[in-house]
């Protein structure tokens, strides 16, 4: 049974940091790209950070130079650190893990509240 569980989210205020991990379990982890996705209320999905198993990483505009992935494949764990942070990054941070086209597994999700 795959599971992803992430952990590490709350309340920071405007300037603030916090760092997400996402444990990961029933999954060969050094295979799979892992990748850190937000939803804010009324939106969609949209990806954040993505690494892959060669440590090649990916970030969308809006958190390059903010937010880093990282990825320990001794302890199937992959972590956003999230610094500077602005009260639109407020949102459900979900892990992910994907190989290919077809596999493909969510976390359940973690609560981040910037306040201004």
């Amino acid at each position: 049974q795959v599971q992803l569980v992430e952990s590490g989210g709350g309340l920071v205020q405007a300037g603030g940091s916090l760092r997400l991990s996402c444990a990961a379990s029933g999954i060969i982890f050094r295979l799979y790209t892992m990748g850190w996705y937000h939803q804010a209320p009324g939106k969609q999905r949209e990806l954040v950070a993505l690494i892959n198993p060669g440590g090649s990483t990916n970030y969308d505009a809006s958190v390059k130079g903010r937010f880093t992935i990282s990825r320990d494949n001794a302890k199937s764990t992959v972590y956003l650190q999230m610094n500077s942070l602005k009260p639109e990054d407020t949102a459900v941070y979900y892990c992910n893990a994907h190989l290919g086209r077809v596999t493909n597994y969510w976390g359940q999700g973690t609560q981040v509240t910037v306040s201004s």
